[in-house]
């Protein structure tokens, strides 16, 4: 499990290539394929990246597919092969909308990914926001929150160590059905993704972390300060990784139109600007890079890994 010492703060990434929602991919990806993500994986390998995340999206409709487009990767898939061209680098599902499968079949492809990582899997989970998908599935949309909270207790118990895992609630109940291989962790840490009130509680009372989606960084301080008061309310004593998605970046004077919303300059400004996240509890920032290829992608990689990691904690 990803655990942050001391206030120390990490960086990992979402990959690219994976998603291509016109919110964020950049023009390249459209062409590109395996090879770039093979590429993008051993190079935050050699930069210190703590993790590398997949989103998970079983198909788009066609009234999303305009902004969504219907490249999604399966995550389990994905992060496998990469988990086979890697060594120390986590994986991270962000999100799996667990709410599309049973718990046991989410628990035997994730602890098969554990087990053939070595035990580098961060299973980040969330409630789905596509309708049309849970109805092709014979999901419940309408109530996926509560099966959410109710699915995260079963893959606790359905991830743990026992072989035959016992778990009996309102929707799900297992018990003398064996699963092996068992993941590499005896725990796998289970992080909660989700700004809502809803997706605060739950990181709060259920998560091992908390995978913030949007909002301004005066929002994140406040919403941070709420979920360390419902954990303690809840009476959660054991320690909660925080996240954030900072803005996009570019380390150094990019020389073409990155955007107004992109943090640019040298790597000494640019750690100065990411600190304040740690400044406010943040445990692991997740970053996205501006570039217009794979090539710059991963010089870009390289020197935030050289140049402005190492600063993030001075």
């Amino acid at each position: 499990m990803l655990r942050v010492p001391n206030g120390r703060l990490a960086y990992g990434m979402q990959l690219p290539v994976q998603s291509q929602s016109t919110l964020y991919a950049e023009r390249w990806e459209a062409d590109a394929g395996p090879g770039d993500l093979v590429a993008i994986a051993r190079a935050a390998d050699r930069a210190g990246f703590a993790y590398l995340a997949c989103c998970d999206h079983v198909a788009i409709p066609r009234r999303l597919a305009g902004a969504m487009s219907t490249v999604w990767y399966d995550p389990v898939a994905t992060l496998a092969h990469l988990a086979a061209v890697t060594e120390r680098v986590l994986l991270m599902s962000h999100v799996a909308v667990v709410g599309l499968r049973h718990p046991l079949v989410t628990a035997k492809q994730y602890a098969t990914l554990d087990h053939l990582s070595g035990g580098r899997l961060i299973l980040g989970v969330g409630a789905g926001h596509v309708r049309e998908e849970f109805d092709a599935v014979g999901a419940d949309f309408a109530h996926r929150g509560a099966v959410l909270d109710e699915t995260i207790d079963a893959l606790r118990a359905a991830l743990g160590p026992e072989e035959y895992p016992e778990f009996h609630g309102e929707r799900f109940s297992f018990g003398g059905l064996g699963q092996r291989p068992r993941p590499a962790q005896r725990r796998v840490p289970i992080w909660v993704g989700g700004s809502s009130p809803a997706a605060l509680r739950r990181a709060a009372l259920r998560g091992d972390g908390w995978l913030p989606q949007g909002g301004t960084r005066r929002q994140l301080s406040e919403q941070i300060g709420e979920l360390r008061a419902l954990r303690e309310l809840g009476g959660v004593d054991e320690p909660v990784t925080i996240g954030a998605i900072t803005e996009a970046l570019y380390v150094g004077e990019p020389g073409w139109d990155t955007g107004r919303r992109t943090l640019t300059g040298k790597p000494e400004a640019l750690a100065a600007a990411l600190r304040a996240y740690g400044e406010m509890g943040v445990d692991q920032i997740q970053v996205r890079f501006r570039s217009r290829g794979c090539d710059e992608l991963l010089d870009q990689m390289a020197a935030f890994g050289a140049e402005v990691g190492p600063h993030l904690n001075d």
